[in-house]
């Protein structure tokens, strides 16, 4: 059986306007929607002038892997927040700033980062640790489609 827990994503950067439906449909598939338990996406609900946030109740595994693709494909930086499931694994937030590689960070189940003794201890100064909340926490620009 599958493990499901909840999920909320931010995602923004630039989008081609002839990709706006390919994002649409990934969206819809992920069963994502503005609020939890909220009426399914629609192309009509793009913000005019921020990113995008979406969120979902019962995802499998805590990730929304097909959209997560396409945005690291299209070069769309995002935020996402998946909760833990008890012995199985924890809560997380993946980042990618529209370049290079996704970054995953411990998390509670309120999104907050969180870093343990261990990590504490390799990162070494308090400095190293407040770029690592830096770095786990960006702000997402705003989605723009463009011609």
């Amino acid at each position: 059986m599958v493990d499901r827990v909840s999920l909320s994503i931010t995602i923004g950067g630039d989008l081609a306007a002839a990709l706006r439906d390919d994002l649409v449909a990934r969206i819809q598939s992920e069963g994502l929607a503005l609020d939890y338990d909220g009426e399914a996406f629609g192309t009509e609900d793009f913000p005019a002038d921020g990113p995008l946030s979406l969120y979902a109740h019962e995802v499998a595994w805590g990730r929304a892997d097909e959209l997560e693709s396409f945005c690291v494909e299209q070069g769309l930086p995002f935020v996402r927040w998946s909760g833990g499931s008890a012995a199985q694994f924890g809560p997380e937030r993946a980042v990618f700033t529209g370049a290079g590689e996704v970054a995953l960070f411990a998390a509670d189940e309120d999104g907050n980062l969180i870093i343990d003794r261990d990590r504490a201890e390799r990162l070494g100064s308090y400095e190293a640790i407040i770029a690592h909340f830096v770095a786990g926490d960006p702000a997402v620009p705003p989605l723009r489609f463009l011609p």
